[in-house]
């Protein structure tokens, strides 16, 4: 593609394919979350200025016109039941599906084909602060965040106060965002999503709070928000944590379910994989190495 060339990215549906979205209402169901071979694609588009002159010429000189799109199956066939009362967590390499996954139950995308089931509040901890406008102030933007959120301006006046004790910020209230260091940022944006009492609370890896005093007061509001959830789902590379945090968890690879159990034996089945890759690349290096020195 050249350097002239515009891409532009989108999740994208056809219609000859079936897709159910369901938005039921909440009961005693067990199951929070249903998935029934869900896939989702991107489409990336190559905007060029292709005029008639160049077409002709593309003819005559029989060059090869580059496609109009390129697409990619960002998640394919994936089945999954999520039921109250679960910690589930997400791993794998980067670009294996796991925050797509988690951005389709926030339904910030939509299934290309498959049935997506969701049954009662949803709170995405992703891309915090991804809603602020830089132009408003910090009161502003908590009583834009909380509409975002679903709740009601009112409802949200009652939470200012505590989020500016929570944070410390109160008396940058009026202060445009803009003017905000990062650390400031990352706390009002930590405090506003982590208001909601959520049924369903969706945490992506990156969840970065502010500076290192304010850490413990995040960890703890943290916990206290994964107890009142009914169904925690979680993305990360960490290992560590997942084994702590999870009851169950799921390997995902190249946009599918490789792997999902009890979270210890997800984790070892995963582990198990990564060292034979590593174990086949120090192989493919010694021999290059060798080949190299004869």
């Amino acid at each position: 593609m050249s350097p002239s060339s515009t891409t532009k990215t989108s999740s994208s549906s056809v219609s000859d394919r079936k897709v159910i979205f369901d938005h039921p209402t909440v009961s005693s169901s067990e199951t929070l979350v249903e998935l029934q071979d869900v896939s989702l694609r991107f489409v990336t588009y190559h905007d060029k200025q292709y005029s008639l002159k160049r077409s002709a010429l593309d003819l005559i000189l029989k060059r090869e016109v580059p496609p109009v799109s390129n697409e990619f199956w960002a998640l394919s066939n994936v089945s999954l039941k999520m039921k109250k009362g679960e910690r589930i967590g997400f791993f794998g390499f980067n670009g294996a599906g796991k925050s797509t996954l988690l951005r389709l139950l926030a339904r910030i995308y939509k299934p290309t084909m498959g049935r997506l089931m969701v049954k009662g509040s949803v709170a995405p901890l992703i891309e915090m602060g991804a809603g602020f406008n830089p132009e408003l102030s910090g009161f502003d933007n908590i009583l834009l965040n909380g509409a975002m959120l679903g709740i009601k301006p009112r409802d949200m006046r009652k939470k200012v106060e505590g989020i500016y004790e929570f944070t410390g910020l109160r008396e940058f209230a009026d202060l445009p965002l803009k003017y905000y260091s990062s650390g400031m940022y990352a706390r009002l944006a930590f405090a506003i999503a982590t208001e909601v009492e959520p049924e369903i609370l969706l945490i992506d890896e990156a969840l970065g709070a502010g500076d290192i005093i304010f850490a413990d007061r995040a960890r703890d509001r943290l916990n206290q928000l994964l107890s009142k959830s009914n169904l925690v789902v979680v993305v990360s590379h960490d290992l560590y944590s997942l084994l702590n945090m999870c009851t169950r968890g799921i390997w995902m690879h190249e946009g599918k379910v490789r792997a999902d159990a009890p979270i210890s034996e997800a984790i070892t089945r995963y582990m198990e994989f990564t060292q034979a890759i590593d174990a086949k690349n120090a192989a493919a290096a010694a021999i290059k190495d060798m080949a190299n020195k004869v």
